[in-house]
């Protein structure tokens, strides 16, 4: 989710210095003291005067995160939805190439004009592209890609989640060598990260 800040953490009687940190399941603290806190079960997420109060499992925790503990409440308590993470708008058209999550194809065959299961046809566009590739050699395919998606569009490179057969470092890589910048990263699945390509403002041809 991008969300950190230093704080103080109040939990079972002691106070501790550290840094908070929300991410896709998990609220953590990491510092002299460590907590980690699954999402799915908190019960209550409240702010109050720069403090963020979570209750959970019969406990509760008080993260003093300043300004944003509102925002970082209503996160917990309203999380965006995947298709909302990765920017899916009903008007879009996507292809997914080699996407085999059948929940996500029925998510976004939900919410999208149109989606597709092969590359454009010659000459055709698409804003946003889905592609699977589990090792390094699949990336070998983002130059092609790249002119496949609208000027102000977006290639999607799913990632295994901790092999080595392919890394973030490798897909970043391949997506400069491909004209692309990486603009954002996100948890796709339990065992996908999603990293997000697009062309860079600088090149995009004007209408």
């Amino acid at each position: 989710m991008g969300y950190d800040a230093s704080c103080t953490l109040k939990y079972a009687g002691k106070s501790s210095r550290g840094t908070a940190l929300l991410e896709h399941k998990e609220l953590l603290f990491r510092g002299p003291a460590r907590l980690a806190i699954p999402l799915a079960g908190i019960t209550s997420a409240t702010a109050n005067d720069g403090v963020l109060r979570v209750e959970f499992g019969g406990q509760s925790a008080e993260f003093a995160i300043g300004a944003a503990a509102e925002k970082w409440a209503g996160r917990i308590t309203s999380p965006p939805s995947r298709l909302d993470k990765l920017g899916i708008k009903p008007a879009m058209t996507v292809a997914l190439l080699g996407v085999k999550d059948a929940e996500f194809v029925a998510e976004i065959r939900g919410r999208a004009h149109r989606v597709s299961s092969r590359k454009p046809a010659a000459g055709g566009t698409v804003d946003v592209i889905f592609y699977r590739a589990d090792v390094r050699a699949a990336l070998e395919e983002l130059p092609t890609l790249s002119k496949l998606i609208k000027q102000d569009g977006a290639v999607w490179i799913l990632r295994p989640k901790g092999r080595t057969e392919i890394t973030e470092g490798d897909t970043m890589s391949a997506g400069k060598r491909a004209g692309l910048v990486d603009v954002k990263v996100v948890s796709f699945s339990d065992e996908y990260s999603a990293e997000k390509f697009v062309i860079p403002v600088a090149k995009r041809t004007r209408s």
